[in-house]
């Protein structure tokens, strides 16, 4: 196969880290076969590497039960209009990246018309109640798994998986400057410096915003030689952090807000405060100590209650299959408990140091040249197809 032309692979990302997966996928491949190519949905960094995306990314990109409700025919359409581009084209194989809320059912169908289909991204049945597992055996024909202990619970039931490791752990130095970080941050040099990270999405702002601009005001009070820095996704989300500045009269905190830029950010400061999801992983593998705290819908709150049984959120804590890193979910994530925690973290070196230990410890784990094995596994599956 290697030197076959126009080889057709599709793929679908829904947000900006699974573009990211994707395109790093994408590029692995075509070192190894120069003669594929890629269609289906994706973001700028896979459209870079050659990728063509039918649909733009964004439109999938939802969160919350509320949100998915409101949206439910326009993504239905967009799944049932690329589900029958796929069984027109029929390509050597689909892979969904991660998004399995959107990626199962249009694997299922494809896999029942016999195109194969992997799933880059475990979804979180180790997080969730096992029912999910059927509708993924019945949808995947192979699992690319970030993480370690995802492979035994897949296996178990015959489903082929790959531990794959996950690419921020490539990503991320070991051991990241700090210095330079500041420098280049521009960071008064004498100050503490707390990074802020409330979210990505629109969403996860309306919940967070206005709790992490009042928990820097909190900690000001205990700790005036306080630097926040905090790095937005987009210029939505930004705008949505200046208006909860204005609306709780924190005009006069010192704080840098950034587009982008979240690794040195994170990089750069003492302590951070994040927002339950990837960025707590960023977090523990640039080694900065953390507070994790999410809020959300009510609604959404109390189905996830029942459904979930881990009894921590932070990606951190689940990989090291304890609750070392302090979490505030809902009613617990409050600007004075929140400020609380950060003031002991920043005052306890013990504490920060146990914190990193964990942190270099899972990096270790994590680092796995991601990219490459993942695009192994599925010219493994390709290969094997077309035999």
């Amino acid at each position: 196969m290697a030197g076959e032309p126009n080889v057709h692979v599709g793929m679908v990302a829904a947000e900006a880290s699974g573009d990211l997966l994707g395109a790093h996928l994408i590029g692995a491949l075509k070192a190894r076969r120069p003669g594929l190519r890629f269609s289906g949905i994706g973001g700028a960094r896979m459209i870079a590497q050659g990728f063509e995306s039918h649909v733009p990314m964004d439109r999938l990109g939802v969160r919350g039960y509320g949100e998915v409700l409101r949206r439910y025919r326009e993504i239905s359409g967009i799944r049932r209009d690329i589900a029958g581009r796929f069984l027109r084209e029929r390509p050597a194989a689909f892979i969904g990246v991660d998004s399995s809320d959107f990626n199962l059912d249009l694997e299922r169908k494809l896999k029942e018309a016999g195109i194969p289909a992997i799933q880059y991204v475990s979804p979180s049945i180790w997080a969730w109640r096992g029912w999910r597992t059927r509708r993924i055996l019945r949808s995947v024909t192979h699992l690319l798994a970030l993480f370690p202990f995802e492979p035994a619970l897949y296996e178990k039931q015959g489903l082929p998986v790959t531990y794959v490791g996950h690419p921020l752990a490539d990503l991320i130095a070991m051991e990241p400057d700090k210095g330079k970080a500041r420098t280049e941050l521009r960071v008064p040099p004498a100050r503490r410096l707390v990074a802020l990270l409330p979210g990505s999405r629109r969403s996860e702002l309306h919940y967070m915003a206005d709790v992490f601009v009042k928990t820097a005001r909190r900690l000001m009070q205990d700790l005036p030689d306080a630097h926040f820095v905090v790095p937005t996704a987009s210029r939505e989300t930004r705008e949505m952090f200046e208006l909860a500045i204005r609306r709780n009269e924190a005009g006069a905190l010192p704080l840098t807000l950034m587009f982008g830029h979240s690794h040195e950010a994170l990089t750069a400061a003492d302590v951070a405060l994040v927002a339950s999801g990837t960025a707590t992983l960023e977090a523990a593998l640039i080694k900065t100590p953390m507070v994790i705290a999410y809020r959300q819908s009510p609604v959404t709150s109390a189905l996830m209650r029942r459904m979930a049984y881990l009894p921590y959120i932070g990606l951190p804590n689940i990989l090291a299959g304890e609750a070392f890193v302090p979490e505030f979910v809902q009613e617990q994530a409050t600007p004075g408990a929140l400020a609380n925690a950060l003031l002991e973290l920043l005052h306890d070196a013990g504490a920060q140091r146990r914190q990193i230990d964990r942190f270099h410890a899972i990096h270790a784990v994590l680092r796995q040249n991601t990219a490459q094995k993942a695009a192994e596994a599925v010219l493994g599956v390709i290969d094997a197809h077309r035999r």
